[in-house]
């Protein structure tokens, strides 16, 4: 196995709006107005639609397969022992054309309870174009208020009770399960989540979806709103999910490590051995792997087998975020 540089692997007919920056970013054609996200290495399908999001091996193989048939080879030996063939984790790059609804992910007991699914949607993002964005309540809210925004599709006070963040570049936040949260336009983000794509919307009017129906994973609003964490967080609370800025290097959200690791790194570096996305950010520079070079530049995604060993970045000016499942 050698490190595997992905191309685009993009949705179709997302419900929201994406722009140009993605395909800007990897140096592709045009964008399509619908496909807001790339999904990097991905073992998840979309939700009710398999295999929809898998990504696919030059060879034609589903990655779930190779990795379901090759374990070992691919995760590494640790990994195996505590999450099976499981690699926890899914990366995506995501563009966002048009503000995103409000919504809120499960998280890891519900979704086992309500899905039978090893795996909530704890979330991060590590942002690579500034972005206003709307992060937990300010106060309590009750489940009857609550389900009568929901009802009406009250954005007005869904939006009014809720923190406001404007991002700038290099920023790195945690969003935890049940957070609601709503990404602004113009948003350009890495983002690591827990490998499920499970969301409850809050809010889908304006939008490409019928909410009503599709908004609560199957479960009933009365279920799904339960998932929501509706106590109020103080400005103070919601600061310390911003973690990293983009003077920090290294290890980005700590407080995450549950769920994902994400590093940062400029200029030359080894980086240990592991299954890791790796995300160019800026610059050029090569990636020597097995004794193999390789060039690396801004745009570029590269899948990392744990059998490849350590890998060594070369270049002053490149700049890459290490993507990773949690540790064993």
């Amino acid at each position: 196995m050698k490190p595997l540089f992905l191309p685009a692997n993009q949705p179709a007919g997302r419900f929201y709006a994406g722009g140009r920056q993605i395909s800007d970013f990897r140096g592709t054609g045009p964008a399509a107005s619908h496909e807001p996200e790339d999904w990097v290495g991905s073992a998840t399908s979309v939700f009710g639609h398999e295999p929809v999001g898998l990504t696919v091996l030059p060879d034609g193989r589903l990655l779930r397969d190779a990795i379901d048939a090759n374990p070992v080879d691919w995760l590494g030996a640790e990994h195996v022992a505590a999450f099976g063939s499981d690699p926890a984790l899914l990366v995506k790059l995501l563009d966002a054309g048009q503000r995103l609804p409000v919504h809120a992910h499960p998280d890891v007991p519900f979704a086992a309870e309500h899905l039978g699914l090893a795996h909530g949607k704890t979330e991060a993002w590590v942002v690579l174009e500034p972005a206003r964005v709307h992060l937990g309540f300010t106060r309590d809210v009750d489940v009857d208020e609550l389900t009568g925004w929901v009802r009406a599709q009250d954005t007005d006070a869904m939006l009014g009770a809720m923190h406001v963040l404007d991002l700038d570049a290099g920023d790195a936040v945690l969003v935890p399960a049940g957070l609601p949260h709503a990404i602004g336009q113009g948003a350009f983000v890495v983002e690591l989540q827990e490998p499920t794509d499970l969301s409850i919307l809050l809010e889908w009017s304006g939008f490409e979806i019928d909410g009503a129906a599709d908004g609560h994973l199957g479960l009933g609003f009365d279920v799904a709103l339960a998932a929501v964490d509706r106590r109020g967080w103080t400005a103070e609370e919601i600061a310390r999910l911003r973690g990293a800025t983009a003077a920090s290097s290294g290890d980005l959200l700590p407080e995450a490590a549950a769920f994902f690791r994400v590093e940062r790194w400029t200029g030359a570096r080894e980086l240990d051995a592991g299954l890791a996305v790796l995300v160019v950010v800026a610059g050029d520079g090569v990636l020597v792997a097995g004794g193999e070079s390789s060039p690396l530049r801004r745009g570029q995604t590269v899948l990392l087998p744990a059998i490849v060993g350590r890998v060594a970045l070369e270049g002053a000016g490149l700049q890459v975020v290490v993507c990773r499942p949690p540790r064993p």
